[in-house]
């Protein structure tokens, strides 16, 4: 059985929403990293190819990945604030 192109009907929002929500947890890690480190920059690259796929399946053409990438990078943002946030509450130290 092959896989059609196009099989998932999902809107923008969601693709965008699924996007945001993918990064959180690179996003997280790479607030740990050094700058430029080989982890930061694996971090930043790894989601990539799975938007790209998620991008693809869901039958969406080339004109919405500038909507995709600020989701991307918003989803980055958000996983470094919440690892930031998490270190100065000390949560994980508690237990």
């Amino acid at each position: 059985m092959w896989i059609r192109i196009g099989a998932i009907k999902m809107s923008i929002n969601e693709i965008m929403l699924a996007v945001f929500l993918l990064n959180i947890p690179f996003g997280y890690i790479r607030g740990n990293a050094a700058r430029f480190s080989r982890k930061w920059i694996m971090a930043i690259h790894i989601p990539v190819p799975f938007v790209f796929l998620l991008r693809i399946f869901s039958g969406l053409n080339w004109t919405v990945i500038p909507l995709l990438v600020l989701s991307d990078i918003a989803g980055q943002i958000a996983g470094g604030k919440l690892r930031k946030y998490n270190f100065q509450l000390n949560i994980f130290y508690e237990i």
